[in-house]
């Protein structure tokens, strides 16, 4: 069985989807343990995958589905999952993360959205399945078919709130739609070209042709890279996500926002090194400069922004839109010359590194804290940072977690954003990018401000309030009697989990950052991979 897990990963969530749907119609208590069953098998199958990957000696593995293998047929014929060390460590992550979130769904699920738990958590496996989809084909038309897929069962999954997250939801679908509308004529593009829509088979011919000097290869690039924009919210194509997540019904929330946009930075890398090449991404177009100063804009602009909400969820989604900055810029780091030197890719583009183990890394921080803010939300009944006042004596665990996930994102050793922010930071400096640096820099001093604001409150602010009739010493008594009012344990079990996956993709940072080097190196600046 486990050389088909490549195939199985996807189909345990799927048939756990079709489940939920069947048997849910008829017993609704049976959706949520189907749900956290399908998202374990789909966990053991990613991992199984990694080990295949890890012992193979090219470090990569193909899967082609219906027998129709590149030995016996043309390349590009049939549908090819192919797993390297990248999207074998993206695998994981989204399975492990979409577990925690499912397991964290157990208490929130039936309040926000009672009596439809069965076509949540269909539309929940769903979701989970079009994101292992996206990240393990190879082939560049069954990506969009994915995509949609994410994309329908996300729109939903926030729509199921209130009023106002439908209205968000809709903005979401008009947003989503061009940035697919614009995916699709990109690869028709490359198709008209190329005669292929293996991701691999369109990079070969457009090398072996010299196609790379086509005007259509050029839409092509930009109507892709357009659509994948507005899929990850680079900014200022980002409107559509603070509204998308901070008003999804509270589960949606936790496993959207750490997961989408990460999905789809890789498929941007995807798109970069596999389909075009990087010696026609960094050597043709030339486009290092303007990007790097585009991403600075957005790393700038997510933190600036998010400096003025009061609301926590709709500061965390802020910052989401300043770390897509960070993995966008470091994507188009280049060093002066490389190209020409023949280098190899990591050596001409220094911030691969730090934006391959940012995906990892961030999606971790960012669950860590939607799960936390939501925990927060569920013991003051409120949002905002003001009501948050006194949470420390009163929910102790909860604040540890969150703490964790703010420490993170700020960039404290020895969280995993300490050692994405070094790589990004150290990409820069090889690239000779200082104001790049210093945006990240700048952005990590804001983020502190951010969090100890919301630090402040839940420790400093006094809990509950005192009538001003009593006096100094009877407040001073209640202050210290406040009883410990934790979150039950199916909050606070994937919420401690997360805040120990933050410390632990800190801790094995140099193997993870090895595995991710293995794929870089792999890349070959002639031919594919």
């Amino acid at each position: 069985m486990s050389e088909h897990s490549p195939v199985l990963l996807m189909l345990a969530p799927l048939f756990a989807a079709v489940g939920c749907a069947l048997l849910g119609l008829r017993w609704k208590s049976v959706a949520y343990p189907i749900t956290i069953a399908g998202l374990i098998a789909a966990l053991y199958f990613c991992l199984q995958t990694l080990v295949q990957v890890v012992d193979s000696p090219t470090h990569a593995i193909s899967y082609f589905l219906g027998g129709w293998n590149a030995t016996d047929f043309p390349r590009g014929i049939g549908i090819e999952y192919r797993v390297d060390m990248l999207n074998a460590i993206v695998l994981v992550v989204i399975a492990f993360v979409a577990l925690l979130a499912a397991l964290f769904s157990k208490r929130f699920v039936p309040k926000e959205t009672p009596d439809r738990e069965p076509q949540y958590y269909t539309l929940f496996l769903l979701l989970a399945t079009g994101l292992m989809g996206m990240t393990i084909t190879a082939d560049a038309f069954n990506l969009y078919v994915l995509i949609e897929v994410a994309s329908l069962t996300g729109y939903a999954l926030i729509a199921m709130g209130s009023r106002r997250a439908a209205v968000a939801a809709f903005q979401y679908v008009i947003m989503g739609t061009i940035g697919a509308s614009f995916y699709l004529l990109g690869v028709g593009y490359l198709y008209i070209k190329t005669g292929s829509l293996n991701m691999i088979g369109i990079h070969d011919v457009l090398l072996e042709n010299g196609l790379h000097g086509s005007p259509s290869v050029f839409v092509a690039f930009i109507l892709i890279f357009a659509g994948l924009w507005i899929k990850l919210a680079f900014f200022p194509l980002s409107a559509w996500l603070p509204n998308a997540y901070s008003r999804a019904p509270t589960a949606t929330g936790c496993i959207v926002a750490p997961l989408v946009t990460k999905v789809s930075v890789y498929v941007m890398l995807r798109m970069m090194l596999t389909v075009f090449g990087p010696e026609y991404v960094y050597g043709e177009l030339a486009w290092s400069g303007p990007m790097v100063w585009i991403a600075i804009v957005a790393i700038l602009a997510g933190s600036v922004m998010a400096l003025g909400q009061s609301d926590l969820r709709r500061m965390l989604t802020y910052l989401i839109i300043a770390e897509v900055g960070y993995m966008v810029g470091g994507a188009w780091l280049l060093t002066p010359g490389g190209l020409a030197r023949g280098e190899s890719l990591y050596a001409i583009a220094p911030g691969l590194l730090g934006t391959s183990y940012h995906i990892v890394s961030d999606a971790a921080m960012t669950l860590c804290l939607f799960l936390a803010a939501a925990a927060m939300i569920n013991k003051t009944g409120s949002g905002r940072l003001e009501d948050m006042k006194g949470l420390f004596r009163r929910s102790p665990v909860t604040m540890a977690c969150f703490i964790v996930g703010a420490l993170a994102m700020i960039g404290v050793p020895p969280t995993c954003g300490f050692f994405s922010k070094w790589y990004l930071v150290s990409g820069a400096f090889e690239a000779g990018r200082w104001e790049f640096a210093i945006a990240l820099l700048v952005s990590s001093l804001i983020n502190a401000v951010l969090f100890f604001r919301v630090i402040e409150y839940a420790y400093f602010g006094k809990f509950p309030e005192i009538d001003s009739t009593h006096d100094h010493s009877e407040e001073h008594h209640q202050e210290e009697t406040v009883k410990v009012d934790e979150n039950p344990p199916s909050i606070l079990l994937p919420l401690i989990l997360s805040a120990t996956a933050v410390i632990a993709v800190g801790l094995f940072n140099k193997d993870i950052a090895g595995f991710l080097e293995l794929f870089l190196n792999s890349v070959s600046m002639g031919g594919g991979e």
